[in-house]
């Protein structure tokens, strides 16, 4: 199910705190960052922050330039991004900020919570239970199928950057830090303890602002079972493959990754690789693989077209080798059509297998984008 692109924003000490609990606040941002701030949300179709933010640090969280704001009815779109906070229990101040500020307001809550922050708030937001208990992923999935939000910034807190991270559910981390020690031992952190990827987050851009320096991540691990956030950049990476491989007029051009646990790659291959006319994308790329590899029994294949579970060209096919390969998870793009063999069905042969196999259909059409001419 589609989800928005989820941006984790943050400023932290050197010591790791996301703020100085003192009485005088501590601001970690420096003026021009929070520039950058204000970009970031004018570019977003929506501003999430746990309902612990509102009553510990009472943002407006608005779009402040008045050019940005213009920039953004002029697109057709509201003034400032719709604004959302989470609440288990629906503990609200109909008296924040949050609430007396910006566009439109949404709370996600629990059945218990969504009758008390009813009655706080009245009309003032639109409250939407996610059921007995807080559930993320359908909380953006409503996000994404309701509201219509497509880049969604999260602001706050710890607890939310915490749970988002660990589900794999935040596509981007945006992390700045700032030259300064709090030192305050109850200052709160931004991230808890728990289960994370097992891997290095992919460092995409570093910047100097001023006295802070922004870092920008994006996870890599595979998820398990449920789609995570990295799957659609792994995805994303093997249909630019595809487009790599040389034209023909009786084979589609594929692409595909095998990429470790812990979001490390193990290997990349595209369709008639290396001036091979009959190789498979998911062949060329298992072929580079030590078949020993502790890491395949737990990587997943990352292919732009289903595997194929037929072929005429070589013995076994794409499904098979997988299969032999020990590969426990397989995410594709595109399901094979009937153009060269009917009735494909690599999936379902891999399903069979017990291989845990994740379609996203939302990158079909860049899958199908090389191969426009073998389709009707």
């Amino acid at each position: 199910m589609p989800y928005p692109y989820v941006l984790l924003s943050a400023a932290v000490s050197l010591d790791g705190c996301l703020d100085d609990t003192g009485p005088e606040r501590l601001l970690l941002s420096s003026p021009a960052d929070f520039d950058r701030v204000d970009e970031v949300r004018a570019s977003v179709d929506a501003i999430l922050i746990g309902a612990g933010t509102i009553r510990a640090d009472n943002p407006r969280l608005l779009v402040n330039s008045p050019e940005r704001r213009a920039a953004r009815t002029a697109e057709g779109r509201p003034a400032y991004p719709l604004k959302v906070t989470v609440t288990a229990t629906g503990d609200l101040d109909p008296a924040a900020n949050f609430w007396h500020t910006g566009g439109e307001k949404l709370v996600y809550t629990t059945d218990k919570g969504a009758e008390r922050a009813s009655r706080v708030l009245g009309r003032t937001a639109d409250v939407v239970s996610l059921g007995p208990g807080l559930d993320w992923r359908a909380l953006l999935a409503h996000l994404y199928d309701v509201r219509g939000v497509r880049r969604l910034m999260v602001e706050g807190g710890g607890t939310v950057h915490t749970q988002l991270l660990q589900q794999g559910l935040a596509d981007e981390l945006q992390l700045v830090l700032a030259p300064l020690f709090v030192g305050d031992p109850a200052a709160p952190r931004l991230f808890g303890p728990g289960a994370y990827q097992g891997g290095r987050l992919r460092l995409i851009e570093t910047r100097r602002i001023e006295d802070v320096v922004l870092m920008r991540y994006e996870p890599t691990a595979p998820g398990a079972g449920p789609v995570a956030a990295a799957d659609h950049h792994w995805l994303r990476t093997a249909c630019d493959l595809a487009a790599l491989c040389p034209p023909s007029g009786t084979a589609f051009s594929v692409g595909a990754v095998v990429v470790a646990a812990d979001g490390t790659e193990l290997a990349r291959g595209h369709s008639r690789e290396g001036g091979d006319p009959v190789v498979h994308a998911e062949e060329a790329a298992l072929a580079k693989i030590d078949p020993a590899d502790p890491r395949l029994p737990g990587a997943t294949v990352y292919s732009s077209l289903e595997p194929c579970s037929r072929r005429a060209s070589r013995p076994a096919p794409c499904a098979e080798l997988i299969l032999r390969a020990g590969v426990g998870r397989v995410v594709t793009a595109w399901r094979e059509p009937d153009t060269f063999v009917a009735a494909a069905d690599g999936s379902g042969v891999l399903l069979t297998a017990g291989v845990d196999v994740v379609l996203l259909p939302e990158h079909e059409g860049r899958a199908k984008a090389p191969n426009a001419h073998l389709l009707p």
